[in-house]
């Protein structure tokens, strides 16, 4: 029996720590080429969505989306890539813990349809919490923060919905060519 080595927290192994860091580096990569303004709210969601349930797939253990929202939003923070300063932080991490805490409750989250289109729909709702936040800190009024939070909300569910029923069938066919564990 080999015998494998644990890092990061005491829970991942140097593969699982690959896989978690590719996932995090996809979703900045995708981030800088989505910085074309297409006009449409959320679309980001896409991919955000997709590699946080793919990142919960490959790395079945509770804090693998959770480790990849940190290192994506550090990333995208220190790159410059938003105007919302370090409140970008929480763009990420608040999705990633939802997805950790739908796969806790649900373990065969990334394979089944349904269960990543639900955890892909709150994720992205959650979203809405740090633009609700900005809205506040800039001292917009109330009608405004609400038609700002009903637009942004739709769009990005709309969005990681979509990002997030392509998981399940990517998911079954690593798993049928034995890239990553069967759960």
């Amino acid at each position: 029996m080999k015998q494998e080595n644990i890092f990061l927290w005491g829970r991942f192994t140097l593969r699982e720590a690959l896989l978690l860091g590719f996932c995090a580096t996809f979703i900045v990569l995708t981030r800088a080429a989505l910085r074309i303004h297409f006009s449409l709210p959320g679309h980001s969601m896409f991919f955000l969505i997709f590699f946080l349930l793919m990142a919960r797939g490959c790395v079945p253990k509770i804090g693998a989306s959770t480790l990849v929202g940190i290192v994506a939003g550090l990333v995208c923070m220190m790159l410059g890539m938003t105007k919302m300063g370090p409140l970008v932080i929480a763009n990420f991490i608040l999705p990633a813990i939802v997805i950790d805490i739908a796969g806790a409750i649900y373990p065969p989250l990334p394979t089944r349809y349904l269960a990543c289109l639900l955890a892909g729909i709150l994720a992205s709702l959650c979203k809405a919490l740090t633009g609700i936040g900005l809205d506040l800190l800039l001292g917009l009024e109330t009608e405004i923060i609400v038609q700002h939070i009903i637009l942004t909300s739709v769009g990005s569910a709309c969005f990681g919905a979509a990002g997030s029923l392509l998981v399940p069938s990517v998911i079954r066919r690593l798993q049928a060519n034995r890239l990553i564990p069967s759960t």
